[in-house]
């Protein structure tokens, strides 16, 4: 199998921060790779520099010659003037190079190589280039075609950009969190898309059953090392836990015999023989395993929470519209204690307005909305905090709290809340501007946890967050004494984390579904099956089957009619005359035999169009 890609020995860093040291890994053919790491240790920073984007300290990263490469970037950028289909051109697939000369060509005068052209855009079918384009997008629910991309929001352009990508049809596909603003039907979407194609990939994602489903081998960025494991999600999580397992076995057998070898060198004299040299050596080797970090395989965050009442709150008559979009219509509700909801639906049904309605950033139009006097909200929105990017990080914990009740009488400084956040006391005191997007999310996160709220709301918290501080998250929020919304389209959390889901489907029509999100899923799809069985009588309805006997004879089927009454007719009269002939006893042997053959053909084509004659007769004039 051909080798698409091949890094040996790639060393980055920023300064005296090393992100990954003489890392070494391939891509073949067809190969699926899934990239995971903690934010900031160098995902986004890898395929940069894979891409061709990002320099590099040293190392090889080499190519199969000629690949076609696709790299979907985190924050895609376009010319502001350009179209979303004009954007979709924007490519260096060969086939979209050749629409852009054919259009060149066509308003050029005398139209030169218009002939050539012709040729070459009918042999490369580049006239449902167009039509494949307005497909994906429209999968991607991008319907507004001459829209300007410098009116798009955020999620909006990227989502072209994806689809740019996937019109390029690369033979290896670069793409960082591909499933950022996609909702769910999308994301099944892509899944399955990205399953079906015969191109390689290597991806960033957070969406853990994306990873398990789409991706064959996944590789780690883990203490500035690469760790490389052939097979899917769940068998990196298992064989992830075993290294950690055998790395915390080895550190803690070198620090039993550092100790040792420590009291040798301190009683060594300074004249040393040549075993005495190789021994010192073998120390100071021994001494960089003892002095590793011990993995840390269960953080766990414990953050009180606010005593909470049975009065949540109680919604009644709910009704709020923006021009035609009806966002709530009578909604009424009532919120129990400890209630962990899941909210989905797609893009633009009013998910993110129904919170900030329910926290009181938007008034409704009509209705009652009653909250109870304990509840304390902690509400973690899209936009997130705005920080002072002068600030260091610790600084910014600390002009909230300097230590922090984590419940049971325990309490925390900044520096070691900051540490149940994967923030190390290195990283406690760098700046913000220093951060990667996901850090500030964490924390962000970390800022709306540690006021102690007794009702959380969290308007996509898995954006941008990586695998370890959902994990994190998706445990607390699990223990968490007191009541939880979650906007968010990863399915993976929102099946840990919630018992019920309601579901935005748009124009106020909301249903509340008991379950999580895997079991609203089955539950639709036997909904849809059902649906399909039902309707299937009907598309499978002959063209001849009558509606309750009153359905009328076409033109078509008259002409027919007529047709095959002549027909017998005329097969009638062959046959009449072949068994005049038959009887004769004139007829050589050869043309008795081919004779005695046609008539039989005469009654098998007679008793066919014979039944086709009844058939058309039966339906009404």
């Amino acid at each position: 199998m051909a080798c698409h890609l091949q890094v040996e020995n790639l060393t980055k860093s920023f300064g005296d921060s090393v992100l990954f040291q003489h890392i070494s890994f391939g891509i073949d053919e067809k190969e699926k790779v899934g990239l995971i790491a903690q934010n900031g240790k160098g995902k986004t920073t890898l395929l940069n520099i894979i891409a061709g984007k990002e320099g590099y300290d040293e190392g090889i990263i080499s190519f199969r010659r000629d690949l076609r490469i696709g790299y979907l970037e985190q924050n895609p950028q376009y010319p502001d003037g350009l179209t979303v289909l004009e954007a979709c051109f924007q490519s260096s697939n060969s086939t979209a190079r050749l629409i852009q000369e054919y259009e060149q060509c066509l308003h050029t005068e005398g139209q030169p190589g218009m002939e050539k052209l012709l040729s070459r855009m009918e042999h490369e079918k580049a006239w449902e280039y167009e039509t494949k384009i307005k497909q994906i997008l429209s999968k991607l629910k991008i319907n507004d075609f001459n829209q300007k991309v410098g009116h798009l929001s955020g999620g909006q352009l990227k989502r072209v950009a994806l689809a740019n990508i996937l019109i390029m049809e690369p033979e290896l596909l670069i793409l960082d969190e591909p499933t950022n603003h996609l909702d769910l039907d999308m994301t099944e979407w892509l899944e399955g898309y990205l399953k079906r194609s015969h191109a390689s990939l290597l991806m960033v994602t957070h969406d853990r059953y994306f990873l398990d489903r789409v991706c064959s081998e996944i590789i780690e960025i883990d203490n500035r090392q690469l760790y490389a494991y052939k097979g899917n999600y769940a068998y990196y999580l298992e064989k992830r836990e075993e290294r950690i397992q055998a790395t915390n076995a080895e550190i803690a057998r070198a620090n039993n015999l550092y100790r040792t070898e420590l009291e040798w060198m301190r009683r060594m004299p300074q004249a040393r023989g040549h075993k005495a040299r190789y021994r010192e050596e073998a120390f100071y080797e021994l001494e960089k395993t003892a002095k590793q970090q011990t993995a840390q395989q269960n953080i766990t965050l414990e953050v009180k929470s606010s005593y909470i009442g049975n009065k949540i709150f109680e919604a009644a008559h709910l009704c709020k519209s923006f021009g035609d979009t009806t966002i709530l219509k009578d909604f009424s509700y009532i919120f129990s204690r400890y209630e962990k909801m899941g909210i989905i639906g797609d893009n633009g049904t009013g998910k993110s307005t129904f919170i900030k309605i329910l926290t009181g950033e938007i008034k409704p139009d009509k209705g009652t909305l009653d909250i109870g006097e304990t509840v304390r909200f902690g509400y973690y929105s899209q936009n997130g905090l705005q920080f002072n990017e002068n600030t260091k990080v610790i600084d910014v914990v600390r002009n909230i709290a300097e230590v922090i009740d984590s419940g049971n009488g325990k309490r925390l400084t900044a520096s070691q809340f900051l540490q149940h956040f994967l923030f190390t006391p290195e990283k406690q005191h760098n700046y913000v501007c220093k951060l990667s997007g996901g850090e500030r999310r964490r924390l962000y996160l970390c800022t709306v946890l540690m006021g102690n709220p007794n009702f959380l709301v969290l308007d996509e918290p898995t954006n941008d967050l990586d695998i370890a501080t959902l994990n994190i998250l998706e445990d607390y929020l699990i223990h968490f004494k007191g009541c939880v919304i979650v906007v968010s389209h990863d399915r993976f959390f929102m099946d840990k984390v919630v018992d019920h889901i309601l579901v935005f489907k748009g124009q106020g029509d909301i249903q509340d579904f008991p379950g999580n999100y895997s079991d609203y899923r089955t539950w639709k799809e036997s909904q849809e099956k059902q649906q399909k069985q039902a309707e299937k009588p009907k598309t499978n309805a002959t063209p001849l089957a009558r509606d309750n006997g009153k359905r009328k004879r076409t033109y078509k089927e008259r002409l027919e009619l007529q047709q095959v009454e002549e027909e017998i007719e005329a097969l009638e009269a062959e046959r009449k005359e072949l068994e005049t002939a038959l009887c004769s006893g004139t007829l050589p042997v050869e043309e008795l035999t081919a004779q005695s053959i046609r008539i039989a053909e005469i009654e098998k084509l007679i008793d066919e169009k014979s039944t086709r004659w009844i058939e058309l007769s039966e339906i009404e004039e």
